[in-house]
């Protein structure tokens, strides 16, 4: 009994925590209006977190009565948001809405939800605090940026949802909402490109954009550099009518294209480390020059960009800020790969093991790592498992030139360089095994 009491008492001072911490935030938001002018105050938001919790605990002991106060407690917060605003021309629902969250929070500590109500809380306070850089971003938003959000929202939030999730086509090899995916991945790098190029500064935008979205898919972030470097121009009427190349852009990009290869390397070490870690070792002998190698070419970019005086870093312009050419491209090249993939399967069985592991991590990667941690104990010793590993991640890198190479041409000189010497270290690597 000793210990249920004192969960109790755990839940009720969660609950009044976390209302407090909105109230904090709400307090120091409307610091400057008059005494008595504000809709609530930190003790109030407190109370109501408060009032949720005690709800939130009698919910399976009186629940008529959790109910009345939660509805009395939201009621009192609808007719405060009245008074308040009742002959005030500056009409906001920021402060009732922040109420009844808080009740919610408050509701979902009582009733033992403490990680979620914790969440929810973070992320309204989070929310709270970023008014002046939504209202800043909302002011800066063209029609162009506004329609490049619809789209993207339509890709991820109304049809990737509703795609089939089951296997299609010859062999089974197309499963529509993973394709789908790449798609949405691509366009999303892009989109998350122009949005941190705006927020960062081009260079600390591309950068961080595809360093992050590497960890993800360096494939797709490949893809998508690669259609920004095609629109790396500069201004035809600066140029006497000719559209002539941002060599300090094209460096840039290029870099990013450097970078988003060695995160790569990094990325599979540590997914062999965790779902096949008898072939690490040897990986690691193999793919460690050629993540240095991509991080010296990235370096090498990078000061070539700076190197650029007549093409400085604000001079990167991201024109589009929804790019979907390179995206259905790559589900093409996927869509054909897979059933590569199936077709050798099929015909070769196991002993086709290796090919299947390099035709499908030739887009994936990460792919052929788990195929080779789900395989049973014994199956491929350590020296071996590194080379089977190696093919796919060679044949990635070869994917990733070629779609450089078709997307920006000469412009994607620079990583294409850092791309194949990073495969030759790979074979010195290999050397080593």
């Amino acid at each position: 009994m000793e210990s249920f009491a004192t969960g109790d008492l755990l839940r009720l001072g969660l609950a009044l925590a976390l209302g407090l911490l909105i109230g904090l935030q709400r307090g120091w938001a409307m610091r400057g209006q008059a005494d008595g002018s504000r809709f609530a105050g930190i003790r109030t938001y407190g109370l109501l977190g408060l009032a949720g919790g005690i709800a939130g605990l009698l919910q399976d002991r009186a629940s008529v009565l959790a109910a009345v106060l939660l509805a009395a407690t939201a009621a009192l917060v609808v007719l405060g948001y009245w008074r308040s605003t009742r002959g005030n021309r500056s009409i906001s629902g920021t402060a009732s809405l922040s109420g009844l969250i808080t009740l919610a929070a408050g509701y979902l500590a009582g009733s033992g939800g403490l990680a979620l109500a914790s969440a929810l809380t973070g992320l309204t306070v989070l929310l709270l605090s970023q008014r002046a850089r939504l209202h800043h971003a909302l002011r800066h938003i063209d029609a162009a940026e506004m329609a490049a959000i619809a789209r993207f929202a339509l890709l991820a939030l109304v049809i990737l949802p509703l795609l089939p999730d089951s296997p299609m086509g010859p062999f089974g090899a197309w499963r529509p909402r993973q394709l789908w995916l790449v798609v949405v991945l691509v366009s999303g790098f892009s989109f998350a490109g122009y949005a941190g190029v705006r927020l960062l500064g081009p260079a600390r935008g591309v950068l961080a954009t595809a360093a992050a979205g590497a960890m993800v898919s360096s494939t797709a972030v490949t893809a998508s550099l690669g259609g920004k470097l095609r629109e790396a121009m500069d201004d035809p009427a600066r140029s006497g009518g000719a559209a002539v190349l941002l060599g300090g852009a094209v460096a840039l990009l290029n870099g990013a294209v450097a970078l988003a290869s060695a995160v790569m390397f990094v990325r599979v070490m540590l997914l062999c480390a965790v779902l096949a870690p008898f072939a690490l070792p040897g990986f690691v002998r193999i793919a460690l020059p050629g993540m240095l190698v991509s991080l010296i070419g990235t370096v090498l970019l990078l000061r070539r960009a700076d190197s650029k005086p007549e093409s400085r870093p604000a001079e990167l312009a991201v024109r589009n800020p929804f790019e979907l050419k390179p995206a259905l491209l790559l589900v093409i090249l996927t869509m054909a790969l897979t059933v590569a993939a199936q077709w050798v399967l099929a015909r070769y069985g196991d002993a086709g093991l290796a090919t299947v592991l390099a035709i499908a991590g030739t887009v994936d990667v990460d792919s052929a790592v788990i195929t080779m941690g789900n395989l049973p104990p014994g199956t491929l010793d350590a020296r071996l498992a590194a080379l089977v590993l190696a093919v796919p991640v060679a044949l990635n890198t070869l994917f990733k030139s070629a779609t450089l190479l078709g997307l920006a041409g000469r412009k994607g000189m620079g990583g294409l360089l850092t791309l194949l010497a990073s495969l030759v270290a790979m074979g010195a690597g290999v050397l080593l095994v």
